[in-house]
């Protein structure tokens, strides 16, 4: 009898049930390529074998079947290949010895050096046991026992998500966990290590009597998450937090947290997250017994400020929801709440610090060319040195519109925006505004090589307003005001760029004359006028507005009269190197006297102003813009910002500057009694820092000074290492602002993660 015939015979008398087999291989043939194994097809011991193999042999007197050579077996959902397979059909037992590999339902593969199988795979031992899983975990033992197929219990096991390391793969993995034993729970997808170490390079760093974590297959499971320890905070003291994370389903999750701390009462906060087909849900809201109790102090105004009700039962909330409702509408949510900025810092919320927490639904549309928003705003402040909550104000509710047409038969393009709103205050100018912004633009070239734009635009306003007489307006009235505006404006812009070549070809020059006219309806002084001013409370004349038509921030104020604008735009590029510059300047036929000091506008010609951007290779950036005042001899605007090094060290750093602190202009009544002397303070303020990276360190610092404070406003700087599979970071801030007459002081964050296993915090 040959051998195929002789090998379907043996296994169709060692095998219990029904047996789809493969013709065995005739001695010293290679095997073929066998069935593909179906995953997640239950297995049992009555499932059909199907199995390849180089050479066969059966003792009929003890019913042992042996096949060797590239042995490979199919039962269900798993696979077997080994240089040598047993089968004892008396205990339905199979041994497989030499380069044993098997591939699990899940698609992972297990190796070892000898197996032994039962119960359709589903019982056994083995030795020398080795798990290769995802993101390159894996996970050996000396022995390992299985039961059912689902539990799979292992002695003197290390497990680790390192990469062998090139140079000595013999050498220890950088992290790895080694326990007496492990206990691997297939169904849940859990290992769990008893009296396990954490070796860092080989040397036993923490002591674990029990550690469980989730799979690495596993993205999302229920289940504790890593307990974070703290030993020393300003407010909380020593403190612990302590995470459980509840996968809800597919597409839904909630994390719910403890705080214990020694210094103050407990908080209990929760995550909980929803992602749907249509939208998504992100909330999260905290309540702790605040025990802490801070004194009153004075304000920048010279105020005194209370701090009542920010002790006892405190809390917060913040979350956002969106939803699609088609494809050109959406709706959402954005809510941040907090019962005390108190609570924030002692509590560590996120957001403290902040001037204030701000809370909006909106409506969204989308069109072609057009754009629609519907929302409301709500605004707490946090910082009671400087914002009152009853000077913020609610915005119920705001409607912008913005259109965008294609070009028409003339060649122009017309454009419409509009942002409307109903605005409320306790203690302020409450008003309403409709506003319309048309606009229109024509540009064309000629022979000569100018590039001409005419613009046609009509800005037009209607506003009723309430308590006049309070901030941000302070006009000498008590009376409500319905007043409006409308200006048209026609503008003309040249740009005439001339070009040539130097550096014998390899560089360019652009000289580019700029000059614009703008013709408009003198706007006057519209302090005599009672228009509320929500959105203009800063006039900025820089490079960047030179040609701008209206150089206020928004609308409620507008630049009339008759102006001229100049400019001389300069470009050479040579080789990997470049200079920019930009000089130029305003002239106007009427002064508006209202308009905020230092604007640079306070003559028929306007302070002269100009950029420059200066890069003479790859490795260095610099720009800088200013206006200078020749009446005063002296700069009212500079800005600088430099970047210079190489990846292996990179410098950064700014400075800027104003004579003043426009901030505070309007926080007093001004038109009675001038700005107040905060206003006064220049904003002369100095930045920078240094970043490194070299192989896998990082290393950056970063510090902000007011100069004209003589005070640092905030320090920091990070350290770190990052592999393939570990990472630390050490991370120190200093924030030296005030808010309720306290500072925060310095934190210090250590986050150390570990691939597959998760990240732990220190925070103090």
């Amino acid at each position: 009898m040959g051998n195929a015939r002789r090998g379907i015979w043996i296994a169709a008398t060692i095998l219990t049930g029904t047996a789809t087999l493969a013709p065995a291989m005739a001695a010293g043939t290679k095997a073929q390529s066998g069935p593909k194994v179906q995953i997640g097809k239950p297995t049992s011991a009555a499932d059909p074998v199907t199995y390849l193999t180089d050479h066969e042999s059966y003792d009929q007197k003890n019913g042992i079947a042996t096949w060797w050579g590239n042995v490979q077996v199919w039962q269900g959902d798993h696979a077997l290949r080994a240089d040598r397979i047993t089968y004892d059909r008396n205990t339905g037992v199979m041994a497989a010895r030499g380069h044993v590999a098997i591939v699990e339902p899940d698609g992972s593969t297990t190796y070892a050096s000898y197996v032994e199988l039962s119960n359709g795979m589903h019982d056994g031992i083995a030795t020398g046991i080795y798990l290769r899983m995802e993101d390159n975990a894996k996970l050996a033992a000396n022995g390992m026992r299985r039961t059912g197929g689902q539990i799979n219990e292992m002695t003197h096991a290390v497990y680790t998500a390192c990469k062998p390391c090139a140079a000595n793969p013999a050498a220890p993995a950088f992290w790895q966990l080694r326990a007496y034993g492990a206990t691997q729970d297939v169904e849940h997808k859990r290992i769990e290590f008893t009296h396990a170490w954490m070796d860092i390079l080989g040397i036993p760093v923490i002591y674990f009597p029990t550690f469980s974590m989730s799979d690495p297959t596993v993205k999302r499971q229920s289940g504790f998450l890593t307990t974070g320890i703290s030993p020393h905070d300003r407010w909380l003291g020593t403190y612990m937090t302590i995470p459980y994370f509840w996968a809800i389903d597919d597409q839904q999750d909630l994390t719910v947290q403890g705080l214990i701390s020694s210094r103050t009462g407990p908080q209990i906060s929760g995550l909980y997250r929803n992602a749907m087909n249509f939208g998504k849900i992100s909330a999260i809201a905290g309540v702790a017994y605040d025990t802490h109790r801070t004194s009153s102090f004075v304000n920048a105004f010279g105020n005194d400020v209370g701090s009542t009700s920010e002790h006892g039962i405190q809390g917060y909330v913040r979350g956002m929801a969106e939803f699609d409702i088609n494809r050109w509408w959406r709706a959402g949510v954005n809510v941040n709440l907090a019962s005390s900025a108190n609570y924030m810092r002692d509590y560590r919320i996120s957001g403290y610090g902040n001037e204030f927490l701000n809370s909006t639904a909106y409506l969204e549309g989308f069109g072609v060319g057009a754009y629609a928003r519907l929302d409301g705003s709500f605004f707490q402040g946090l910082n009671q040195g400087v914002i009152h909550d009853a000077e913020l104000p609610y915005v119920l509710p705001r409607l912008t519109y913005a259109f965008q047409g294609k070009p028409d038969a003339w060649g122009g393009t017309f454009s419409l925006h509009t942002t409307d709103f109903d605005l409320y205050r306790a203690s302020g100018v409450s008003d309403q505004r409709g506003e319309v912004q048309m606009n229109w633009d024509r540009p064309f070239r000629n022979t000569l090589g100018q590039i001409w734009l005419l613009t046609l635009r009509v800005d037009s306003m209607l506003y009723r307003g309430n308590d006049l007489y309070q901030q941000p307006a302070w006009y000498g009235t008590g009376r409500n005001h319905t007043a409006g505006q409308v200006l048209p404006t026609i503008a003309l812009k040249l740009n005439w760029p001339f070009l040539r070549g130097f550096a014998h070809g390899h560089g360019t020059q652009v000289f580019e004359p700029v000059a614009q006219i703008i013709a408009a309806p003198n706007s006057g002084n519209s302090a005599t006028r009672f228009l509320p001013n929500e959105d203009s409370l800063s006039y900025e004349f820089t490079d960047t507005t030179l040609f701008s038509l209206n150089r206020w921030q928004g609308t409620d104020r507008l630049d009339g009269g008759l102006r001229a604008n100049f400019g001389l735009h300069n470009n050479w590029s040579w080789r990997g190197h470049a200079i920019d510059v930009l000089i130029g300047e305003s002239v106007q036929e009427h002064i508006q006297h209202n308009r905020v000091p230092y604007s640079g506008l306070d003559h028929t010609l306007s302070d002269p102003v100009g950029r420059i951007r200066f890069s003479p290779s790859k490795f260095i950036d610099l720009t800088a813009r200013g206006r200078y005042n020749p009446w005063r001899k002296a700069f009212d605007y500079g800005e600088g910002l430099i970047s210079t090094g190489v990846p292996i060290f990179h410098i950064n750093a700014g400075y800027v500057y104003e004579p003043v602190t426009p901030y505070y202009y309007y926080a007093t009544n001004y038109r009675q009694n001038g700005p107040t002397s905060a206003w006064y303070t220049p904003m002369s303020e100095i930045s920078g820092g240094f970043s490194s990276q070299w192989r896998n360190y990082h290393l950056s610092v970063f510090g902000r000074r007011s100069l004209a404070r003589h005070q640092f406003v905030s320090l920091g700087g990070d350290i770190g290492y990052a592999n393939d599979c570990f990472g630390l970071d050490i991370l120190a801030i200093k924030q030296y602002t005030s808010i309720g007459g306290q500072q925060r002081n310095t934190t210090v964050l250590f986050n150390f993660t570990f691939k597959t296993i998760g990240t732990f915090g220190i925070n103090g």
